[in-house]
């Protein structure tokens, strides 16, 4: 009969997990959040047509979004066992992650494509003339302001969402997990939906600032709702990893963490 883990591999096991969970969910919301979808069309309806600093909009979102509260829900939960440092090592490797991944992109859509390869594919369903070299280049190729923008917005709100966590944390102590979770998530999500069209699209791009603002505010009303719809999970989740290791290590570990982050 195999013997049980003992707890510093559970702690390496666990943090193992909610890395990889991490890195996959934010690496993929990059890959994908080319794409833009219409949230009112996803559930039959009109555009809603909000009105924000002079400009009307509809809820356009990045396909990222779908997926980016798993890293919301992650970082909280290594905020909370593992301290601000837990974040802040899997927030930068995740940025060289990605800053990798653009790398390889990069160097792949400037690959030749083969002649046969062109010709396989050079209709689309309909029978209209389609451009697959061009098509993979669009969807996976980003300009340097988008990516300059998102990796500075995601780092800044990581290392504020870590801040604030563990600020709230002084208040609350070991209770109300949802309030140190949720309002760290809105306010470093604020920052986030702010800075990266403010790089990207005002500083690298030729936005008026008043766009970057409404489309900002945009973006954060569906982060907001979201942020405080995945309340239960995080009480979901704590209640599985302090079943794995055990009410006490998973106790003490959460107080570590949180003198820690005080320093």
């Amino acid at each position: 009969m195999p013997a049980a883990p003992s707890l510093e591999k559970k702690r390496t096991n666990l943090f193992l997990v909610l890395s990889g969970i991490f890195l996959a969910n934010a690496l993929l919301a990059e890959l994908i959040g080319v794409k833009i979808f219409s949230a009112e069309a996803l559930f039959g309806l009109q555009g809603a047509q909000i009105g924000i600093m002079g400009e009307k909009f509809d809820f356009n979102l990045t396909a990222g979004v779908i997926i980016w509260p798993v890293v919301f829900v992650t970082t909280d939960i290594i905020n909370e066992y593992f301290g601000k440092e837990g974040v802040k090592k899997v927030s930068i490797l995740t940025v060289i992650l990605i800053l990798y991944a653009f790398l390889v992109i990069t160097i792949v859509t400037g690959l030749p494509p083969a002649a046969f390869w062109l010709e396989l594919n050079n209709q689309d369903a309909q029978g209209n003339p389609f451009n697959i070299d061009f098509a993979f280049n669009s969807i996976y190729r980003q300009g340097l302001g988008i990516i300059i923008g998102s990796v500075v917005a995601f780092l800044i709100s990581q290392f504020l969402d870590a801040t604030v966590f563990h600020w709230l944390r002084s208040f609350t102590g070991s209770s109300k997990i949802w309030l140190r979770a949720t309002g760290s998530t809105l306010v470093s999500q604020l920052i986030d939906s702010v800075v990266v069209l403010f790089v990207a699209f005002y500083i690298f791009g030729n936005w008026p600032l008043s766009l970057v603002m409404s489309v900002a505010a945009i973006n954060y009303i569906y982060k907001f709702f979201i942020a405080v719809a995945l309340t239960p999970v995080l009480y979901v989740a704590h209640y599985l990893i302090d079943g794995y290791l055990g009410e006490r290590t998973a106790a003490t570990m959460i107080e570590v963490a949180a003198e820690e982050s005080k320093e």
